[in-house]
């Protein structure tokens, strides 16, 4: 599910969108994955939320620049604060 209401503006609140899904802050259960994608039905871009079977637990839609300065992020990792 995707909610239009919710976009990803800036790489910090995809930041804090990560530490949520990396800490169970959100209360999804069976997560093992995120990625950044895109609509195919009118190509905006997404962060998806994934269980084991590939299947959407939940989606936020992002911004075209945390779209493409995200994907390390997504990728990596957020940085861990010591």
């Amino acid at each position: 599910m995707i909610n239009d209401n919710d976009v990803i503006e800036t790489l910090d609140e995809l930041e804090t969108f990560l530490r949520l899904v990396e800490t169970g802050g959100l209360g999804l259960e069976n997560v093992t994955g995120v990625a950044l994608a895109t609509n195919n039905s009118d190509g905006r871009p997404f962060i998806a939320v994934l269980d084991d079977k590939h299947q959407l637990l939940l989606g936020r839609y992002v911004t075209t620049e945390v779209y493409e300065n995200g994907k390390d992020m997504v990728r990596y990792g957020t940085k861990k604060s010591h």
